[in-house]
């Protein structure tokens, strides 16, 4: 990625456009807020847009650790919803220099509509809008079929692409996928941060201790986990989360008998989620597809065996003493689990090896990069 010299001292500002953000839990949350954090540390007078609940007010403006998070109010459907952010985006956006959207649809529609004039607008890909509403009607398809059969979707997503001078993808993996699909603005790739840790060696429980972290929605296939659950005696199981699949999780929960082997637990957040990884034996991600899971990452720091599903986007590097297999039904993850458990100590002892560190620092002076490059070219 060239690099401008000389312009980081003039370009200051910057927008950081996101659908959620802490307290809620979910990847472009964790990121968001460690951008801002490393942007703020840099010099740039940054913003946060988002999403969030409030009572009696369409916007509202706060700060934090340095930075003014803005939040939107949710509420009242899509269309409103989005009028609201435009809004937003017009009043705290206009005159900055750069905007990274992270989120294709919540985000981008929304900023299309603000028509603004001077920011250059990036784009992050870390999921994929249109195929999680496939799965939440009961879709099953992972991201790379589903692309290969989908021409219309295939057609809204391209539009809205073109709306972006600059597109980050969090995978090489979904930047094949798109490259093979769309006509693309520049891209590149940036990896997530991976901080590192001192990983310990797990000892496993009896029973063994399984452990879900993440959203309850179905592309993260929890209903089939809790069947495997339920076949497979010897575990007993933990979800850490919240979503829309909520209460269905704990009407099955009910239905099959899980109450004393399964619990569900709020979203934790920094010494919790460590605390968490060191009373489990094995962190399950059984998603139809996972383009670049942090909490897979988090656990594997601690040496927290990882049980991962093969379609996911994390490189080689990165899964080193995962198991990547088949998760997308309950046989199979019955069987990953029977295998899991007969090979532990193997299994620990890998998850326990230390891999590189890759710093949210890093990671924030690669998006700096794509930033000169973008307004550099008007200078």
């Amino acid at each position: 990625m060239p690099i401008v010299s000389g312009y980081i001292r003039d370009m200051r500002s910057i927008v950081l456009a996101t659908g959620i953000y802490p307290p809620d839990i979910g990847g472009p949350a964790t990121y968001v807020r460690a951008l801002a954090r490393e942007f703020t540390k840099m010099g740039y007078e940054v913003t946060v847009v988002t999403y969030g609940e409030m009572q009696n007010a369409e916007c509202r403006m706060q700060r934090e650790e340095g930075w003014r998070v803005v939040k939107v109010r949710r509420n009242g459907g899509p269309l409103l919803r989005w009028w609201r952010y435009s809004r937003a985006l017009r009043k705290y956006a206009a005159n900055t220099d750069s905007i990274e959207a992270f989120s294709s649809v919540s985000v981008g529609v929304p900023l299309a509509l603000a028509c603004l004039k001077r920011p250059k607008k990036v784009l992050r890909l870390g999921g994929d809008f249109f195929w999680e509403r496939y799965t939440d009607r009961g879709g099953r398809q992972p991201l790379r079929t589903w692309y290969a059969t989908r021409p219309i979707r295939r057609w809204c997503m391209g539009g809205l692409l073109r709306t972006f001078d600059f597109l980050i993808f969090s995978s090489r993996f979904q930047q094949d996928i798109f490259e093979e699909h769309f006509r693309l603005p520049e891209h590149c790739v940036i990896e997530n941060a991976f901080v590192g840790g001192t990983p310990q060696v797990h000892i496993a429980h009896r029973p063994l201790r399984l452990l879900f972290f993440g959203r309850f929605v179905p592309f993260k296939n929890i209903l089939e986990l809790l069947k495997a659950v339920s076949c497979h005696r010897n575990v007993r199981l933990t979800l850490v989360g919240e979503g829309p699949q909520h209460c269905l999780i704990e009407n099955l929960v009910e239905r099959l008998g899980l109450q004393l082997r399964v619990m569900l637990v709020s979203p934790v957040d920094g010494e919790e989620i460590r605390s968490i990884f060191s009373t489990h034996d094995l962190l399950i991600l059984p998603s139809l597809t996972e383009i670049s899971p942090n909490t897979a990452l988090e656990a594997r720091s601690a040496g927290l065996p990882v049980l991962l599903t093969k379609e996911t986007g994390l490189s080689e590097e990165f899964t080193s003493g995962m198991k990547l297999t088949d998760l997308s039904t309950a046989d199979l993850i019955t069987a990953a689990l029977r295998e899991a458990e007969d090979r532990y100590g193997a299994f620990a002892a890998e998850a326990s090896s230390q891999i590189p560190k890759r710093e949210w620092r890093t990671v924030a002076q690669e998006h700096v990069e794509v930033f000169e490059q973008l307004c550099g070219k008007d200078q």
